[in-house]
């Protein structure tokens, strides 16, 4: 599949204004144009970009509802109620009751928590979930990443004498449910200076309240920020403003002291000896975290994070482990029968959504089944199988098309649907698939540009090779932690040579090992290109050609330098 480049333009008044904070920061122009496409514009916003502060962390009690929330926790804790940590299955909502539950013993010994089954209760709030807790006597349950549509549910927890503080990041519908509080900074009303917290920050929020409530020194907190990042990162939520801060300084406490159970985790990944990015907590931190609850139980992944007891943390992370080897096997065949099921469609060049279903597919793994769909074919996509009298699945988008909005135009088929603009989950009577997938895919042609159909790099900015100096490479590391709306900076140089030394690499020779030249200069640059060994020929052949490509610190055999990581390759 053709790959479009975007090279990504200022606009005049941006031009000027690169210029002027070129000149305020001392840096080179294209870093200035990095920022300027980041939103930052002046020294100060430059400043607290690379820099970012705790005490520039909003004030908790700004979020609606943040009083209601600490009055009722601090009426619980005084009078000895016994309080459930309740959360989703996901990375997510495991972080969030580890961080929530890690903080609050620490004042009561009246606690617990509770993870719902993925296959029997289903996402969110469950009426399972409500009866364990008002069997088992708890008077107060706090929700975390799950619950904003939980209306009737809610309503049944009130009949049985059990209060709910809800924490959610998610989407609400027109009716809040009648909690004691409802913490959501996506609420219609909500005036809190930042809605993109993940479910685990809105724990936090609620945590930093507390404290501040109660005299608790702020430092207390600090050992919680690993929860944080590791649930930004898998999350996949923007990397800015406030999640910007919590991230940067939880990758700085989980690299300089993470808790017990996510370092046994960290072991088990190999990372012990480097320093762990985001993009390592999205690729092996938080698949293995995820794997507990789509191959067995969420509350395992918490019991890892929360346990003091290192025998038991090295036990839990490798059968964590052993979930995440099974995962990517189930994930394995299962993509493989939804592609050929796919192959065999005789109008599938025509569809613009994608709908599939299959009954015996493993429930825990279609959301990765539908991302890897979704990159393949570039459509958005709907994976769902069986799970007792219901279709189930999860859906996955493009960039620029909002499959929320899809999902949310059939919302008369479905019995429970929720996510955000890329990722959704869904479930629906097995009589309305065959009208939800019509509907669905009516809708997607409707709505979706052709342009949003064809896999498009944006390229920050086009550069010589002479430009990549250490200075260039040291400011650019600053800009980390990446991510959404932070993504790693893509450059592009034109009209760059084999230096003579490339070559094939790899098991099969599947990838080629650079070494190039510019027009412009003798600098010689290191590069890998994963998966692209049919430009080697023409690579070989000395003719020119483009690249675009991340910058990298590459460390092997002791010895660290600067490796271009190219994404795409396009003969002149």
């Amino acid at each position: 599949m053709n790959t479009k480049w975007n090279l990504l333009t200022l606009t005049p008044e941006q031009e000027k204004n690169k210029k002027v904070l070129a000149e305020e920061l001392g840096v080179s122009p294209v870093l200035a144009q990095l920022l300027i496409q980041r939103g930052i514009t002046t020294f100060d916003e430059a400043k607290k970009f690379f820099r970012p502060q705790l005490s520039d962390l909003h004030d908790p009690f700004l979020m609606k509802d943040m009083d209601k929330a600490v009055n009722r926790l601090n009426q619980a804790i005084a009078n000895k109620e016994k309080i459930l940590i309740y959360g989703d299955y996901d990375v997510d909502g495991a972080t969030a009751v580890a961080l929530v539950y890690k903080f609050l013993r620490q004042y009561t010994t009246h606690l617990d928590y509770y993870l719902p089954d993925r296959y029997v209760e289903g996402y969110g709030v469950s009426y399972q979930g409500i009866d364990y807790a008002a069997n088992n006597h708890f008077s107060l349950v706090i929700v975390l990443d799950c619950g904003i549509k939980a209306v009737e549910k809610i309503a049944y927890a009130q009949e049985k004498g059990v209060d709910f503080i809800i924490c959610d990041h998610h989407k609400p519908d027109d009716k809040l449910p009648q909690a004691v509080a409802v913490l959501d900074a996506k609420r219609e009303d909500s005036t809190y200076p930042y809605g993109e917290l993940s479910g685990c920050g809105v724990g936090f929020k609620l945590m930093q309240a507390f404290a501040q409530n109660n005299g608790i020194p702020f430092s207390e907190l600090i050992p919680l920020l690993d929860l944080v990042a590791v649930s930004i990162a898998s999350d996949i939520v923007p990397i800015t403003g406030e999640n910007r801060i919590l991230a940067f300084h939880g990758l700085k406490q989980l690299n300089a002291s993470p808790s017990l159970g996510l370092k046994s985790i960290i072991h088990i990944c190999s990372l012990d000896d480097k320093e762990i990015t985001i993009s390592d907590i999205v690729f092996k931190i938080g698949p293995r975290l995820n794997a507990s609850g789509r191959i067995q139980s969420a509350a395992e992944a918490v019991d890892l994070l929360v346990t003091k007891d290192a025998y038991l943390a090295k036990e839990i992370a490798m059968k964590i482990d052993a979930y995440n080897q099974e995962r990517k096997n189930l994930d394995k065949s299962i993509t493989e029968e939804a592609t050929g099921i796919l192959q065999n469609y005789p109008d599938l060049s025509d569809k613009r959504g994608i709908v599939v279903y299959n009954e015996e597919w493993h429930k825990g793994v279609i959301g990765i089944v539908a991302s890897r769909l979704s990159e393949e074919y570039y459509r958005p996509v709907v994976v769902l199988t069986r799970s007792g009298s219901l279709a189930t699945g999860s859906a996955r988008s493009v960039p620029g098309f909002d499959i929320y909005k899809a999902i949310e135009s059939c919302r008369d088929l479905l019995e429970n649907f929720g996510g955000h603009t890329y990722a959704a989950g869904l479930s629906m009577k097995m009589e309305n698939l065959e009208a939800f997938t019509r509907r669905f895919e009516d809708y997607v042609a409707e709505n979706i540009q052709f342009d949003q159909m064809i896999p498009t790099i944006d390229i920050d900015a086009e550069i010589k090779f002479q430009e990549i100096t250490p200075k260039f490479f040291r400011i650019l590391k600053q800009f980390n932690p990446f991510g959404p709306e932070n993504n790693k900076p893509v450059f592009c140089t034109r009209r760059v040579f084999d230096y003579g030394t490339s070559r094939l690499v790899g098991r099969d020779q599947e990838h080629l090992k650079l070494e190039l030249v510019d027009s412009h200069s003798e600098n010689i640059m290191n590069g890998i290109a994963f998966g692209m060994s049919e430009h080697n020929d023409h690579v070989k052949s000395f003719n020119p050609f483009d690249i675009c490509y991340h910058i990298e610190e590459n460390t092997y055999n002791g010895s660290t330098s600067i490796q271009l990581l190219v994404k795409d390759i396009k003969n002149d």
